[in-house]
């Protein structure tokens, strides 16, 4: 069963910056404790292994790899499936070209081609197929389309998702999916997350964000991939010694929490519901555990101030944000709920 958590309250604080802040509860630190460790970077670690080939096997892949960061995770797909020279095609809004340090562009000399997103966070069928490069040599030589699920909150659907993946495949494309938040995609969709990968090569999931795990996430693929990408993960510093019990940590993320994900949407909604009807505010509508509220300037800076007085953060820059995830239960939504409330009026 998923960890009861009472909020992370402990500080005496309700952080919906992001669902990062998570910490382990009672049940997952003794997994930690408990686990067999060995040497990871001589394959030794008997928990490590046990969390790739238990994550292989849930998102229908032949092979995993442990890392230590979801932007590290990307970055070995990117390498693994790209060379000096060539190019990949993502969103403008999406992590791998946005906001993971131009790492691809800096440490594989792998040019990003960027592509406006869609209101719904896809890219346009079209527009994928119009930026493909042609096999001349003025063009870098374009061989993966890398998506993100979900992005921004939202969810790609199945079936773009199957006409992206096929598209690329047809034109010669290897396909990656950033899935930091693949579990909460497949819990909306409700398909298994083995579904909501169909049609990708390689995908990256994270550990540590609404599962609830302290810290790594994993690279599925192919078994050539995920060895081309435990070079690189060498070579980037990644390799760890007794990563066992941050693996165990992963492990029981994987087979305790992504049904309760659901409660995580189920807060959002709720939360989302109650400041839109307050005046002077538009609250987009989750359909995750993700949603953006816009308001005048000239308010933002009080509504910090009084954020900051009842022990609440959020993001406010550039729009606020705000996420909900396991230690931030329903009376911690309410309680933020009359905060706003009697700032708003």
């Amino acid at each position: 069963m998923a960890e009861q958590h009472a909020g992370n309250q402990d500080d005496g604080w309700l952080d919906l910056r992001s669902d990062t802040v998570t910490r382990p509860g009672a049940a997952m630190r003794a997994a930690m404790h408990a686990a067999d460790v060995g040497d990871d970077v001589y394959g030794d670690d008997p928990s490590v292994n046990r969390l790739q080939e238990y994550a292989a096997d849930l998102f229908g892949y032949e092979d995993a790899l442990f890392a230590p960061s979801g932007t590290q995770s990307n970055l070995l797909a990117l390498l693994a499936h790209c060379g000096r020279g060539d190019e990949y095609l993502v969103g403008q809004e999406a992590h791998t070209y946005k906001y993971e340090g131009g790492g691809a562009a800096v440490l594989g000399s792998i040019q990003p081609q960027p592509i406006v997103n869609q209101p719904d966070g896809a890219i346009a069928l079209g527009d994928i197929a119009a930026y493909i490069k042609p096999d001349d040599f003025h063009y870098a030589r374009t061989r993966l389309l890398a998506l993100e699920n979900t992005i921004g909150g939202r969810v790609l659907g199945l079936d773009y998702t199957r006409q992206a993946t096929a598209l690329a495949h047809d034109k010669g494309l290897a396909t990656h999916l950033d899935g930091a938040r693949l579990c909460n995609a497949a819990v909306k969709l409700g398909v298994s997350p083995r579904a909501a990968l169909a049609g990708f090569d390689s995908a990256s999931i994270c550990l540590s964000k609404g599962l609830g795990a302290p810290v790594g996430s994993i690279l599925c693929g192919s078994r050539p991939l995920i060895k081309e990408a435990k070079r690189w993960r060498k070579m980037l510093g990644g390799g760890m010694r007794q990563a066992g019990m941050l693996a165990a940590a992963g492990l029981y993320a994987l087979e305790h929490h992504i049904d309760r994900l659901a409660d995580d949407h189920a807060n959002a909604a709720y939360f989302a519901g109650e400041l839109a009807k307050m005046k002077h505010i538009t609250v987009s509508t989750p359909q995750t555990n993700i949603f953006f509220v816009d308001m005048p300037a000239f308010v933002c800076q009080g509504l910090s101030d009084v954020l900051q007085l009842t022990r609440i953060r959020v993001s406010m820059a550039p729009r606020l944000r705000i996420v909900t995830h396991m230690d931030a239960s329903r009376d911690d939504i309410e309680r933020a709920i009359t905060v706003f409330g009697d700032f708003f009026g």
